[in-house]
């Protein structure tokens, strides 16, 4: 059966979002008031369907800073029997898609920088671009993806008309201040961060989940340091601009804003 990915606009395909909401974070679902709401008045919602069966949706709203509009994306889930199959990108582009065709030209999201499907696919593959770090944006948090640890996010932004550009060819592990060792442990290089220069990498754990629940004092560990130079990297203004796959890690590049 082929997944039909399209704009949500009635009240039973809300109800089928709250479930999968539900099945994916294990935690009370947004209430369809709101959801309706907010289609309404600018918003964008998305869902994924095999047949009559939603498996997977995207959530975003209107957002203004004072200087211009765009667009909220506030979440994207799947059920996890149909992640790692490219969906969680289509249904990205379908959003943007629909938001272009509201008007909107950017669009803004968090996410948790150790998350690295999620980092490959908001900066590789769609080209966003991660512009500040928020310790301990949502404070406390008891769902099953975010429980035992500071909830920091990344900050994209996704101007989705602008090209993509990759930094795989640049990858340098002179320019690289933290690594992975071969215990798994974070381990800040002997590389000097003097504040300049074009390009850094920062490594990040593959599957961060695995190590929650193998262990909390490391998972800990990795927010802790990554934190560090994430902070010093965008005070001294640069951004995430890719991910880099490897094996059992991931690298972030930094550019200058």
């Amino acid at each position: 059966m082929e997944i039909v990915i399209r704009e949500m606009k009635t009240i039973a395909e809300l109800e089928q979002m709250q479930a999968v909401e539900e099945a994916v974070w294990q935690d009370a679902a947004t209430p369809i008031h709101q959801t309706l709401t907010v289609f309404h008045n600018g918003g964008v919602l998305i869902g994924a369907f095999l047949g009559e069966k939603m498996i997977g949706f995207q959530y975003s709203f209107a957002g203004f800073d004072g200087k211009e509009a765009y667009l909220v994306s506030h979440s994207l889930g799947i059920l996890p029997e149909y992640r790692k199959s490219g969906l969680g990108e289509k249904i990205k582009l379908k959003q943007a898609e629909v938001a272009a065709e509201k008007g909107y030209s950017k669009m803004i999201w968090t996410f948790d920088p150790l998350e690295s499907v999620n980092a490959y696919l908001n900066l590789h593959k769609l080209g966003g671009s991660a512009v500040s770090y928020k310790e301990n944006h949502y404070g406390t948090m008891e769902d099953g993806l975010n429980k035992g640890l500071a909830t920091d996010r990344f900050l994209v932004e996704w101007d989705f008309q602008e090209p993509i550009a990759s930094l795989a060819n640049s990858f340098d592990t002179s320019r690289l201040l933290l690594e992975m060792d071969l215990e798994r442990n974070p381990k800040r290089t002997t590389v000097s961060f003097d504040g300049d220069g074009d390009v850094w990498f920062v490594a990040i754990p593959e599957n961060m989940q695995k190590i929650k629940v193998e262990s909390l004092d490391l998972a800990s560990e990795w927010r802790m340091c990554t934190r560090e130079v994430f902070q010093l990297l965008f005070s001294n203004g640069y951004q995430a601009k890719d991910v880099i796959r490897g094996e059992n890690v991931s690298y972030y590049g930094f550019v200058k804003r």
